[in-house]
Formats: structure tokens, C-alpha cells, sequence
């Protein structure tokens, strides 16, 4: 509400102004008193002898106390709320003094000149470098930057970046040649003996499957067996040819140079050399690919992408104890205590802020003016007559105690002068 304090500056400002006026009147009151008791007081003739001086020195300090208060008040509002012309002065230039502001800070700070002075001496990338390589100040601009990231984060629409994400997804996997990657990755696995333990694992597996499944293979077999043959042939025809597959799996196993394993080197190779060079195998991975990619399952998984990358990104952002976090500190630490020990990097950062800051400004400068005018001229004009008379009013008080003051001791000299005259 006009005419209380928006703050409490603004009730300090407010309770000093009124000491400041109730100082100032005072002071008039006082002259006045000491006027009109001189005035009713005799010494002789009128106006001789040392009661004329205090007379003439009460009566000017009144004319001074009264003029500086006229000249004082003029400036916010009407005297006594009379319309006196070129009174209120702050309430009806409101809007020229806005664009004398502006036109002011455009013309004396707004320059190049002075921008390029100011901070040539400023040493802004060793300064930022100091600050941020202190653990502390890495760990609150890394908190801040965690902090806008999430903002970010939080105001994106979600369905158009699940759309894009899904989308740039699904083109990069389909503009992805799936048989070279299985080439690598066969060389990959032959280059480390990963096939051959592969293949010791599928030994083993089949030797396992086998022992697990005897029964059920003889029982196969008796079914498949004519009837004339005597079971204990069956028998023992099953358990040479079990044994003999037993044997044959672990002399694969146990035997690196195993004749089965250079076959297998041999047709891994060649599969690999396929991958690379033959068009029938590579159309047809890619037919498997696109298959895949058109699955529903690999589509909802697709574009459900975003939503578990937002939610990882949102809780690490807001921990201060998540990886992301600690890393980003640890970054910013070491970056900062490079720069602060960088001469070179440090003019760099310098150069690069001064030509911003100097773009800026060359630039927007008549933007900063418009906008200090424009701000202005939205201001109610007695609030901004109040607030412009709490940042100045005491002062100004000053200038009626001097009136009074000055004014007391221009009326003595005055009647000292007529006395001598």
C-alpha cells in the first residue's frame, strides 16, 4: 500500500526521515519562540542593544527555516496542498526524470570505454578459478547447476521428448549395420578364447544333459529297437555307444588341439568373413533387425527410454551423494584450480568475458535506458515520490537546519551592518 514501508530498510529510512523533520521543525519553533519573546520584550528603544540582534537573528532564522521548508517540500508534494505552480516536482516529471535516468546510465556507465577499463583490473577467470577450487564452492556450483538441470528436466514436455528420443533411437539403430558389429564381435571372441570356453561349456552341458537323461534315452532306444533283439544287446549296444559319446566329449574338453576345436576355429572364421562379405547373410540380418525393431516389446522399450533416463537424471540431480553429483564437483574443483593457476587460461576467460559483457552492451545498452524509462513511467507517481523522499528526505532535512541556521546568523550580521550604518 502507498505510504508504508515495502520493507524494513524502507521502516529504518522511514522512522530517520521522521526524527529528521521533527529536528528541522524544531528548530523553526524554537526561532519562533525566541522571535516572539524578543518581540515582547523591551531593552530600551526598540530594536537597540543585544535584544535587537536576537530579535533580527530569530526573525531570519524563521525566513530561512520557512524557505528551505517551502524549497524541501516542493520537491514531493504541494506545500500545505496548495496547487502552487512548479511544486510536487517528483510527482508531475515522474516520467521525465525516468528517461533522464536512463539517457544518464546509458551515456556515463553503458560504455565501451569504461566496461573494458573496469574489467581489465577485475581478473575475473582467476578470481572464479580461487572460488571454485575450494571443495565447497565446487560443491555448491555443483548443486546449482544439479538444481537448473532438474528445472530443465521438469518443465520439458514429456510426451514430445519420449517422441524425439524414441524416434532418434529407432533411426540410429536402424541406420546400424548389424553384420559388421557380429563380425567384431566374432573376432573379438575368437581373439580372447571366448569361443573355445564356450565351447567347453557346451561340452560339458551335453555331457551333463546326457548323464541326466539316461533313462530316457535307453527306454528311446528299446522302443526303437526291433523286437527279435534280445535287451541285453540292447544294452550293451547302448552302453558302448553312451560311453563312447561320454568318452568323445571329454577328450574334446580336455584336448586344446582337439580336432573338433580346429573346426570350430575354421567355421567361426568363416562365419565372420560371411558377416563382412556375403550379401545374402547381411541382408538378412538386417531383415532380423528391422524385425526386431518393429517388435512391440522393442518398441515400448524404445520409447520408454526417456522417462527412465528423466527419473535417473532427477534423482541424481537432487542427491548430493549420487555419482553425478560428487563427479560434478570433482570436475568443477579441478577445473577451477586450473584456472587459478593458468595465466594463459585466465586471459582467455578474460578476453572471452569482455568481449560478451562489451557485446552486451554495445548492443542492448538503449534496451537498459527504454527499460529503466519504461519502469518508471509504470510507477504510481506518489509512490515514487515516497520512495525517492526516504532515500533522500534526511539529507535534505540538512538543508532546512543550515536555512534556519545560516539564516539566524545572516539576520545578525544584517542588524549588526544597519547598526553600524
Amino acid at each position: 500500500m502507498p505510504g508504508e514501508p515495502s520493507s524494513s530498510a524502507d521502516a529504518v529510512r522511514a522512522r530517520q526521515l521522521r526524527r529528521m523533520k521533527v529536528t528541522a521543525t524544531g528548530l523553526f519553533v524554537v526561532a519562533a519562540v525566541v522571535f516572539v519573546a524578543a518581540r515582547s520584550t523591551t531593552d530600551g528603544e526598540a530594536g537597540q542593544g543585544w535584544l535587537g540582534y536576537v530579535r533580527a537573528g530569530a526573525e531570519a532564522a524563521m525566513v530561512g527555516a520557512l524557505a528551505d521548508w517551502f524549497a524541501v517540500t516542493a520537491l514531493f508534494r504541494h506545500p500545505l496542498r496548495l496547487p502552487i505552480p512548479h511544486t510536487a516536482i517528483i510527482k508531475k516529471r515522474k516520467d521525465d526524470i525516468g528517461r533522464s535516468l536512463g539517457e544518464f546510465v546509458e551515456g556515463n556507465f553503458l560504455t565501451r570505454e569504461l566496461i573494458t577499463e573496469r574489467l581489465d583490473g577485475v581478473g575475473v577467470g582467476r578470481r572464479v578459478g580461487a572460488w571454485l577450487a575450494t571443495p565447497a564452492h565446487a560443491e555448491r556450483a555443483a548443486a546449482a547447476i544439479g538444481d537448473a538441470a532438474g528445472g530443465v528436466l521438469e518443465v520439458l514436455d514429456d510426451r514430445d521428448v519420449q517422441e524425439a528420443v524414441g524416434s532418434a533411437v529407432e533411426r540410429r539403430l536402424a541406420a546400424t549395420d548389424v553384420a559388421p558389429l557380429l563380425a567384431k564381435a566374432v573376432d573379438v571372441a575368437v581373439e580372447g578364447g571366448h569361443h573355445q570356453r564356450l565351447l567347453d561349456a557346451a561340452m560339458r552341458g551335453v555331457a551333463g544333459f546326457l548323464t541326466d537323461n539316461r533313462r530316457v534315452l535307453r527306454d528311446r532306444l528299446d522302443r526303437e529297437s526291433p523286437w527279435w533283439v534280445p535287451e541285453s544287446i540292447d544294452d550293451r549296444v547302448f552302453d558302448k555307444i553312451f560311453t563312447a559319446v561320454q568318452s568323445f566329449l571329454a577328450d574334446v574338453t580336455a584336448d586344446p588341439r582337439h580336432e573338433v576345436r580346429r573346426s570350430v576355429d575354421e567355421r567361426v572364421a568363416a562365419l565372420a568373413h560371411r558377416l563382412r562379405d556375403d550379401p545374402a547373410l547381411i541382408a538378412k540380418c538386417d531383415e532380423i533387425k528391422r524385425e526386431l525393431i518393429a517388435h512391440h516389446e522393442v518398441q515400448a522399450w524404445i520409447h520408454s527410454l526417456w522417462g527412465e533416463v528423466k527419473g535417473s537424471m532427477l534423482a541424481a540431480a537432487g542427491d548430493p551423494q549420487s555419482e553425478l553429483r560428487r563427479r560434478l564437483a570433482d570436475g568443477i574443483g579441478r577445473a577451477g584450480a586450473r584456472l587459478a593457476d593458468d595465466a594463459e587460461l585466465q586471459a582467455k576467460i578474460d578476453g572471452w568475458i569482455e568481449r560478451l559483457v562489451v557485446h552486451v552492451v554495445d548492443n542492448y545498452k538503449s534496451e537498459v535506458a527504454d527499460l529503466i524509462s519504461s519502469t518508471v513511467e509504470r510507477w504510481d507517481a506518489d509512490e515514487t515520490s515516497r520512495r525517492i523522499e526516504l532515500q533522500v528526505g534526511r539529507d535534505l532535512q540538512f538543508i532546512r537546519i543550515n536555512g534556519t541556521v545560516v539564516g539566524g546568523l545572516a539576520g545578525i550580521a544584517i542588524h549588526a551592518i544597519g547598526s553600524v550604518l
